[in-house]
């Protein structure tokens, strides 16, 4: 029986801060229970807490069955990893030392091929063998064929850098789901997947006999996926658990209910305590004058300590208040006019005209060029003049195109960053960076930084770095930056991937007051719902728009 319970862990931060607090739920033989809550409130921790990276400093955890994990990182792989690597990252601990030794001879052998490098090899491979790596490449062969169209001998050596994230997280999903393992962890899965790879993520989820536990933020994938959701609660000290038993459909009525249960019990505990004081004060003024008062004064003052030791009942868990005043401003009527663009080696030449005001979703498949398309408007378009340079100083690569595409008068652009990118922001802190501000925004004194960190929920994070922040966080004060920058063209790449449910239905509601453009690409069908046009790059290699939402299309099919 595959399953995962955790009793009563608690976790500290090194500074002292209580991240975990008693926190407890069970996942069961077969059961997909997803993992949410605000960010910040120690969902990849709990999870590296349950796969032994980190050590709880209270509770425990019980597993039964071998437990497959793909970490936070994949689909952001940049180093010198290979697709063989990726594959041995979620392999079983045996397999994966083999497979590292076998690498480690291979090397030596080219370096000296003499013969007690030649038995090393030899024993390399033996141990290979015997650990069941021979078998493990059988099935490899089936993952890459699935994820990248080729066997597993010509991809082996490929770099894992050359990759979309996209390819990353399937190549990897594809392993655990096909692989041994009897439960997984999965920490946010369904990043970087397009439509056709998140319904086949469902698909996987659904029909799998593994047990599941998934952090997710996506929540079409949450209704699709999740039967049953386990919720991490911020509290003052630290974030405790809810067990929701149901799907997303009832989650909400059911947290609100549940909410309003707790604030009645405790009005009720408030006044019981407010009768029994006065109570006692009473019985006290009266057994100073009458002796046989003396006794119900004592019983009563017995109640009341009883009453107060026991504590008031659970207070409803801390809301989240996440307000985004994305401002805009006035422009053109004409934002951006693409004539005959074409991203080279992408997508053929096509038109295009956005008018101000307009919402547009980018929608297609990984690998079609969208994120290329608003790294050109980023940039300023094919001309740019100087009112159209960007308003921060994130690193945007030039992107190869012929044809045009020019922004309108007092455009702005501002760029949100799918894999938030920012060198300029490394090594500092929030505030140090809303303090000193930069040549695209003013700076701010320390009391309206500090409000403006509150209102995006990073009031406790204001003396963090950036780097150390939660990709859900860095997401955020990205749009605050954006906000503070006075941008009149949001170019928001995949904003929604690691923000959580309050912080994206924010982040939709600030586009709605924005004054100004948004074109955003995005993978989020729930998210796509907010927008009014809809740009889609098809396997066709044609870009068309569309009166909806378009999921289905695959990668360009077209020689590029």
């Amino acid at each position: 029986m595959a399953h995962c319970e955790v009793a009563q862990i608690d976790y500290f931060l090194p500074d002292g801060t209580q991240l975990l607090n008693g926190v407890s739920f069970r996942v069961g033989e077969g059961a997909k229970t997803a993992l949410i809550g605000p960010n910040g409130t120690g969902k990849t921790t709990l999870l590296r807490i349950l796969c032994g990276d980190l050590a709880a400093d209270d509770g425990a955890i019980t597993l039964s069955g071998r437990l497959g994990v793909m970490r936070q990182f994949i689909g952001q792989v940049r180093d010198e990893s290979t697709v063989r690597d990726l594959l041995l990252s979620v392999a079983s601990p045996a397999v994966r030392d083999a497979g590292r030794a076998v690498d480690a001879a291979e090397l030596a052998m080219m370096e000296h091929d003499d013969e007690p490098t030649q038995l090393r090899y030899a024993h390399a491979l033996a141990e290979w063998a015997e650990a069941g790596g021979y078998e493990a490449e059988i099935t490899w062969d089936e993952v890459t064929m699935a994820a990248m169209g080729v066997p597993y001998d010509r991809a082996q050596y490929r770099s894992a850098a050359t990759l979309s994230g996209g390819e990353q997280k399937r190549l990897v999903l594809e392993a655990l789901f096909r692989g041994p393992d009897e439960v997984l962890l999965l920490d946010e899965p369904d990043n970087y997947l397009d439509v056709p790879g998140k319904r086949w993520l469902e698909g996987m989820l659904a029909s799998s006999p593994k047990s599941v536990l998934f952090v997710s933020h996506d929540r079409e994938l949450l209704a699709q996926a999740a039967t049953r959701i386990v919720t991490l609660e911020p509290g003052i000290s630290g974030a405790t658990a809810w067990t929701h038993g149901g799907g997303f459909a009832s989650y909400h009525q059911a947290r609100e209910d549940r909410n309003a249960r707790f604030e009645e019990l405790l009005r009720r505990w408030d006044e019981d305590h407010v009768q029994l004081r006065e109570l006692v004060q009473r019985l006290k003024v009266k057994a100073a004058v009458m002796d046989r008062f003396t006794s119900r004064y004592r019983a009563a003052q017995t109640r009341l300590a009883k009453f107060e030791e026991a504590g008031p009942p659970q207070a409803a868990p801390l809301k989240q208040h996440v307000t985004m005043r994305l401002k805009g401003g006035r422009t053109g009527k004409r934002a951006v006019v693409a004539e005959r663009l074409e991203l080279t080696g992408l997508m053929k030449p096509f038109d295009a005209e956005l008018w101000f005001g307009d919402r547009v979703a980018v929608l297609g498949s990984n690998g079609s060029g969208k994120s290329h398309f608003l790294r050109l408007l980023a940039a300023g378009g094919s001309d740019p003049d100087r009112e159209h340079l960007p308003v921060s100083d994130a690193v945007i690569a030039p992107v190869p195109h012929a044809g045009s595409v020019k922004l309108g008068a007092r455009i702005r652009p501002g760029f949100f960053a799918q894999t938030h990118t920012r060198p300029d922001l490394q090594g500092r802190s929030l505030l140090d960076i809303l303090h000193r501000g930069d040549e695209h925004r003013d700076g701010l004194p320390q009391e309206p930084a500090a409000r403006a960190l509150d209102r995006y929920g990073l009031a406790r994070a204001a003396e963090q770095l950036f780097d150390s922040l939660s990709g859900g966080q860095q997401a955020r004060f990205q749009i605050l930056l954006l906000e503070l920058s006075g941008a009149t063209l949001l170019l928001l790449d995949e904003p929604t991937d690691n923000l959580d449910l309050h912080s994206a239905e924010a982040l939709e509601q600030g586009i709605d007051a924005f004054e100004g453009t948004v074109i955003a690409v995005t993978h989020d069908r729930w998210f796509a719902r907010s927008f009014d046009r809809f740009f889609v790059f098809g396997s066709s290699g044609d870009v068309y728009e569309a009166p909806e939402p378009v999921w289905d299309e695959r990668r360009v099919v077209r020689k590029r």
